[in-house]
């Protein structure tokens, strides 16, 4: 019998009893909140919106406090994602929050790609949490869990329609992220034209298929707010840490030649209602959600790539062990394989260059023999050629000596001639 059919037959197996008497295991709530107090919590939430619609400020309105931070830049080509984590402590509480902005989200002509290093980051924060999941040794209880909560997605308050970039990222972020939609600014339209413009958001929003995130009915004690803050979504807030007075009170607040719009003011703009949402009432609930739906959704989806499955074909339950060896095996099967086709195409490679220095070391020979046979035959033409002319200096030399003989015999029979006149001469005058 395996350990699931055991672990499965003893919970069939499980019975109710009654107690005699108090044992005291009814503390155990009052330890997990302890445990958890001393602990800390971590929250991480990610803002996504164009430049200018208040991102800063509405954190640092929510959380009552100015989180320092280096001013952005948005002279960048793209969409860069700036992360800051802030110790929080309230009464007992402590709290680590994290808030992820996007510097330039929207700035670029071409906004297509927008979305993607958003959704990159988010599963970069998926896939770390993953590997230490995966650890032989893990600490997860001291592990900075940076996996995004919350997600603020601010609304430009144009009145009219949803951008498509706005549909376009909501719809790739809804699978990953718990969306919270909000209307940034929203100061900036009339009443009227408040109720219309979230109306035809909501109304975008079902027709295009995107899942915002639904604030939970399930428990009884916020089962009735939750539903009614669900049909405000989504809120239009307004941000401001500048504090005025008003009557005799000093209250948040933007101040306009025409008048005051009060931040905390739930006739002005739904900041109350957001901040109660998101921090006072559901701040666990956005926290659960994100590990028990998004993570556990990404992680099953890289256990399957992985080929790891929870059934068989017949339906029957995998151990972990067992597909851990299946895929082993295929690993080294497939790596012996890749081997082999890597050996066969080496001894392939090493014979193609064989032949190919085989077929050059021919054609050197030729070429060698070409030059020989060439250098030979310039050879025998420069003896012939040597040949030739010590002939012709031989034959000169000849002629050159029989015509010195004869210049030489030409002279004594010119010199016997003039002795001869000379004697006749003499003999004449003698007589």
């Amino acid at each position: 019998m395996s350990a699931t059919d055991i672990a499965r037959q003893v919970g069939e197996d499980c019975r109710t009893v009654p107690l005699a008497g108090h044992v005291g295991f009814d503390s155990l709530p009052d330890q997990l909140v302890n445990k958890s107090i001393s602990q800390g919590f971590c929250f991480n939430i990610l803002c996504v919106g164009e430049t200018g619609l208040g991102k800063s400020t509405l954190m640092d309105t929510l959380f009552n406090t100015k989180f320092e931070g280096e001013p952005a830049t948005h002279t960048q080509p793209g969409v860069q994602l700036q992360s800051n984590t802030y110790d929080l402590q309230e009464s007992n509480v402590g709290l680590k929050l994290t808030v992820v902005s996007t510097v330039g989200f929207g700035d670029q002509i071409n906004k297509e790609d927008s979305y993607k290093p958003v959704v990159e980051f988010i599963d970069a924060q998926f896939e770390a949490y993953l590997q230490e999941e995966l650890k032989i040794r893990r600490v997860l209880h001291t592990y900075h869990d940076s996996r995004i909560h919350a997600c603020l997605y601010f609304i430009a308050p144009t009145g009219h329609s949803l951008k498509s970039l706005d549909l376009v990222t909501m719809k790739k972020l809804d699978s990953k992220v718990n969306i919270i939609p909000i209307i940034a600014k929203s100061d900036a339209i009339s009443k009227s034209e408040l109720t219309k413009f979230k109306i035809k958001i909501t109304s975008e929003l079902v027709s295009n298929g995107v899942q915002i995130y639904q604030f939970p009915t399930d428990d009884e004690s916020v089962a009735e707010i939750n539903g009614t803050m669900n049909a405000h979504l989504p809120f239009a807030v307004i941000g401001s840490t500048e504090e005025l007075k008003i009557g005799n009170k000093m209250m948040k607040a933007r101040q306009y030649p025409w008048g005051t719009v009060q931040v905390e003011n739930e006739a002005h703009c739904d900041f109350v209602k957001l901040r109660e949402m998101l921090i006072r009432v559901n701040m666990e609930d956005l926290r659960e959600q994100t590990h028990s739906r998004h993570y556990e959704l990404y992680r099953r989806c890289k256990l399957e790539e992985m080929g790891f499955k929870d059934t068989d074909p017949d339906s029957k339950p995998f151990s972990l062990q067992e597909t851990y060896e299946a895929k082993r095996n295929e690993f080294l099967g497939e790596l012996q394989k890749k081997e082999e086709e890597m050996r066969q195409m080496f001894v392939q490679r090493v014979k193609e260059k064989e032949a190919e220095l085989k077929e050059a070391e021919k054609e050197l020979h030729e070429k060698f023999d070409r030059l020989k046979k060439l250098h030979q035959d310039e050879k025998k033409k420069l003896e012939d050629k040597k040949k030739s002319l010590e002939d012709e200096m031989n034959a000169f030399k000849q002629r050159k000596t029989a015509a010195e003989l004869l210049q030489s015999q030409g002279s004594q029979a010119g010199s016997s001639q003039t002795l001869k006149r000379d004697k006749e001469k003499k003999n004449l005058g003698f007589l």
